[in-house]
């Protein structure tokens, strides 16, 4: 009995340790996320690179919550959908019912573990750092609130750390964490400006130093590994091919400094940007022309352009709203909202681009907001 009760158990062990294996070696897979921000019923959905270099749908994760719905790029926003540091959690934004979901991360897969309230309304990006998380609301003033996670991804609004932008109406559009933790960043469309908030202890935000800038079209920033924010620029209204990205170093009390000004990226309407893990490539999607740029992060912040800097076209109607860089850097993904679409592209050592496939099947003009890489 004791022999046969022996065997049982090793044969249930083994069906475990093969299963243990194959979820394994889903997750060292690349994969992609996508946010429908539909406004009945909120979803991710997941893409997972195969063997054959096509991705393949591996699932529609509901968020609990509600988007803005919408047709191409009714956020506005840089960050709806974004990930914590070590890729475990995926935060999604619901700006139609004002909560943020937090999903676990097991490769392709999702499970939602909490869904709250952002603590003010129209949620539009999250940015997370460390155990800490920020959520930008973009209805009226506009305001930053901040939030403890655990280990298990539940958030817990953390008291008195709301902060609010600098005007009624400014239009917030994107929110950074340094990689140092010491301070948050937030462009704000409709002022041409860049507000920064010391991060003090507990996580709670100092005051707000906005920062005016005199690059027409300010949009989004983000914060390279250096420490270093790189600003996406759209241009002169009605102007051709004149957007452009700038670098900016940030002081002790939060005031910015230009290091490169208004580079053209040679397309229009450069609303987004997605910085390698490595620091060195940064990314512009020219939405408007259905490009892509690239630029090198040299010394300082320093910003010159890759090759020819348009690097790559997005297909006919895109519409490429928003980018994502792998985990693993090795992947640019773009978001081709009006044509329905995904758009991969291989990065290769010199920060060039390679057409790899197009994902496609999505609704076109459908309301689509977020993308975030594995």
């Amino acid at each position: 009995m004791n022999a046969v009760l022996r065997k049982l158990t090793m044969a249930i062990l083994g069906v475990g340790a093969i299963a243990t294996a194959h979820a394994d070696a889903q997750i060292g897979q690349e994969a992609v996320f996508v946010m429908t921000n539909a406004a009945n019923r909120n979803e991710v959905i997941s893409y997972q690179k195969k063997g054959d270099g096509s991705y393949r749908e591996q699932g529609r994760f509901a968020t609990g919550g509600r988007g803005s719905g919408g047709q191409v790029d009714p956020l506005q926003s840089q960050g709806s959908l974004s990930f914590n540091h070590d890729h475990t959690l995926l935060f999604a934004a619901n700006a139609g019912s004002g909560t943020v979901s937090v999903f676990r991360v097991r490769g392709p897969f999702l499970a939602l573990v909490d869904q709250v309230d952002s603590g003010g309304s129209e949620p539009l990006a999250v940015a997370a750092s460390s155990n800490t998380v920020y959520v930008l609301n973009g209805a009226a003033a506009g305001s930053v609130v901040a939030f403890r996670v655990d280990p298990f991804g539940h958030l817990r609004q953390i008291q008195n750390s709301t902060h609010f932008l600098s005007t009624t109406s400014a239009g917030g559009s994107s929110i950074s964490v340094s990689p140092d933790g010491h301070f948050l960043a937030v462009t704000e469309r409709l002022t041409n400006s860049i507000d920064v908030f010391p991060i003090l202890a507990g996580g709670t935000l100092g005051s707000i130093v906005t920062n005016t800038t005199s690059a027409p079209g300010l949009f989004a920033a983000s914060f390279a590994p250096d420490g270093n924010l790189l600003v996406s620029e759209t241009g002169p209204s009605g102007a051709v091919n004149a957007s452009a990205i700038s670098s900016y170093a940030i002081a002790s009390g939060g005031t910015l400094s230009a290091v490169t000004q208004s580079l053209p990226t040679f397309g229009m309407a450069n609303c987004w940007n997605a910085i390698t893990p490595n620091g060195k490539w940064v990314y512009a999607s020219n939405a408007a022309s259905g490009t892509i740029s690239g630029f090198a992060i040299g010394k300082g912040g320093a910003l010159t352009p890759i090759a020819s800097t348009v690097l790559a076209t997005n297909p006919q109607g895109s519409a490429n709203i928003d980018i994502a860089v792998s985990g693993d850097g090795k992947y640019l993904y773009a978001l081709d909202a009006g044509a329905g679409a995904i758009s991969v592209f291989a990065i290769h050592s010199d920060g060039t681009l390679n057409s790899v496939t197009e994902i496609e099947g999505l609704p076109a003009a459908a309301g689509f907001n977020g993308i975030a890489g594995l």
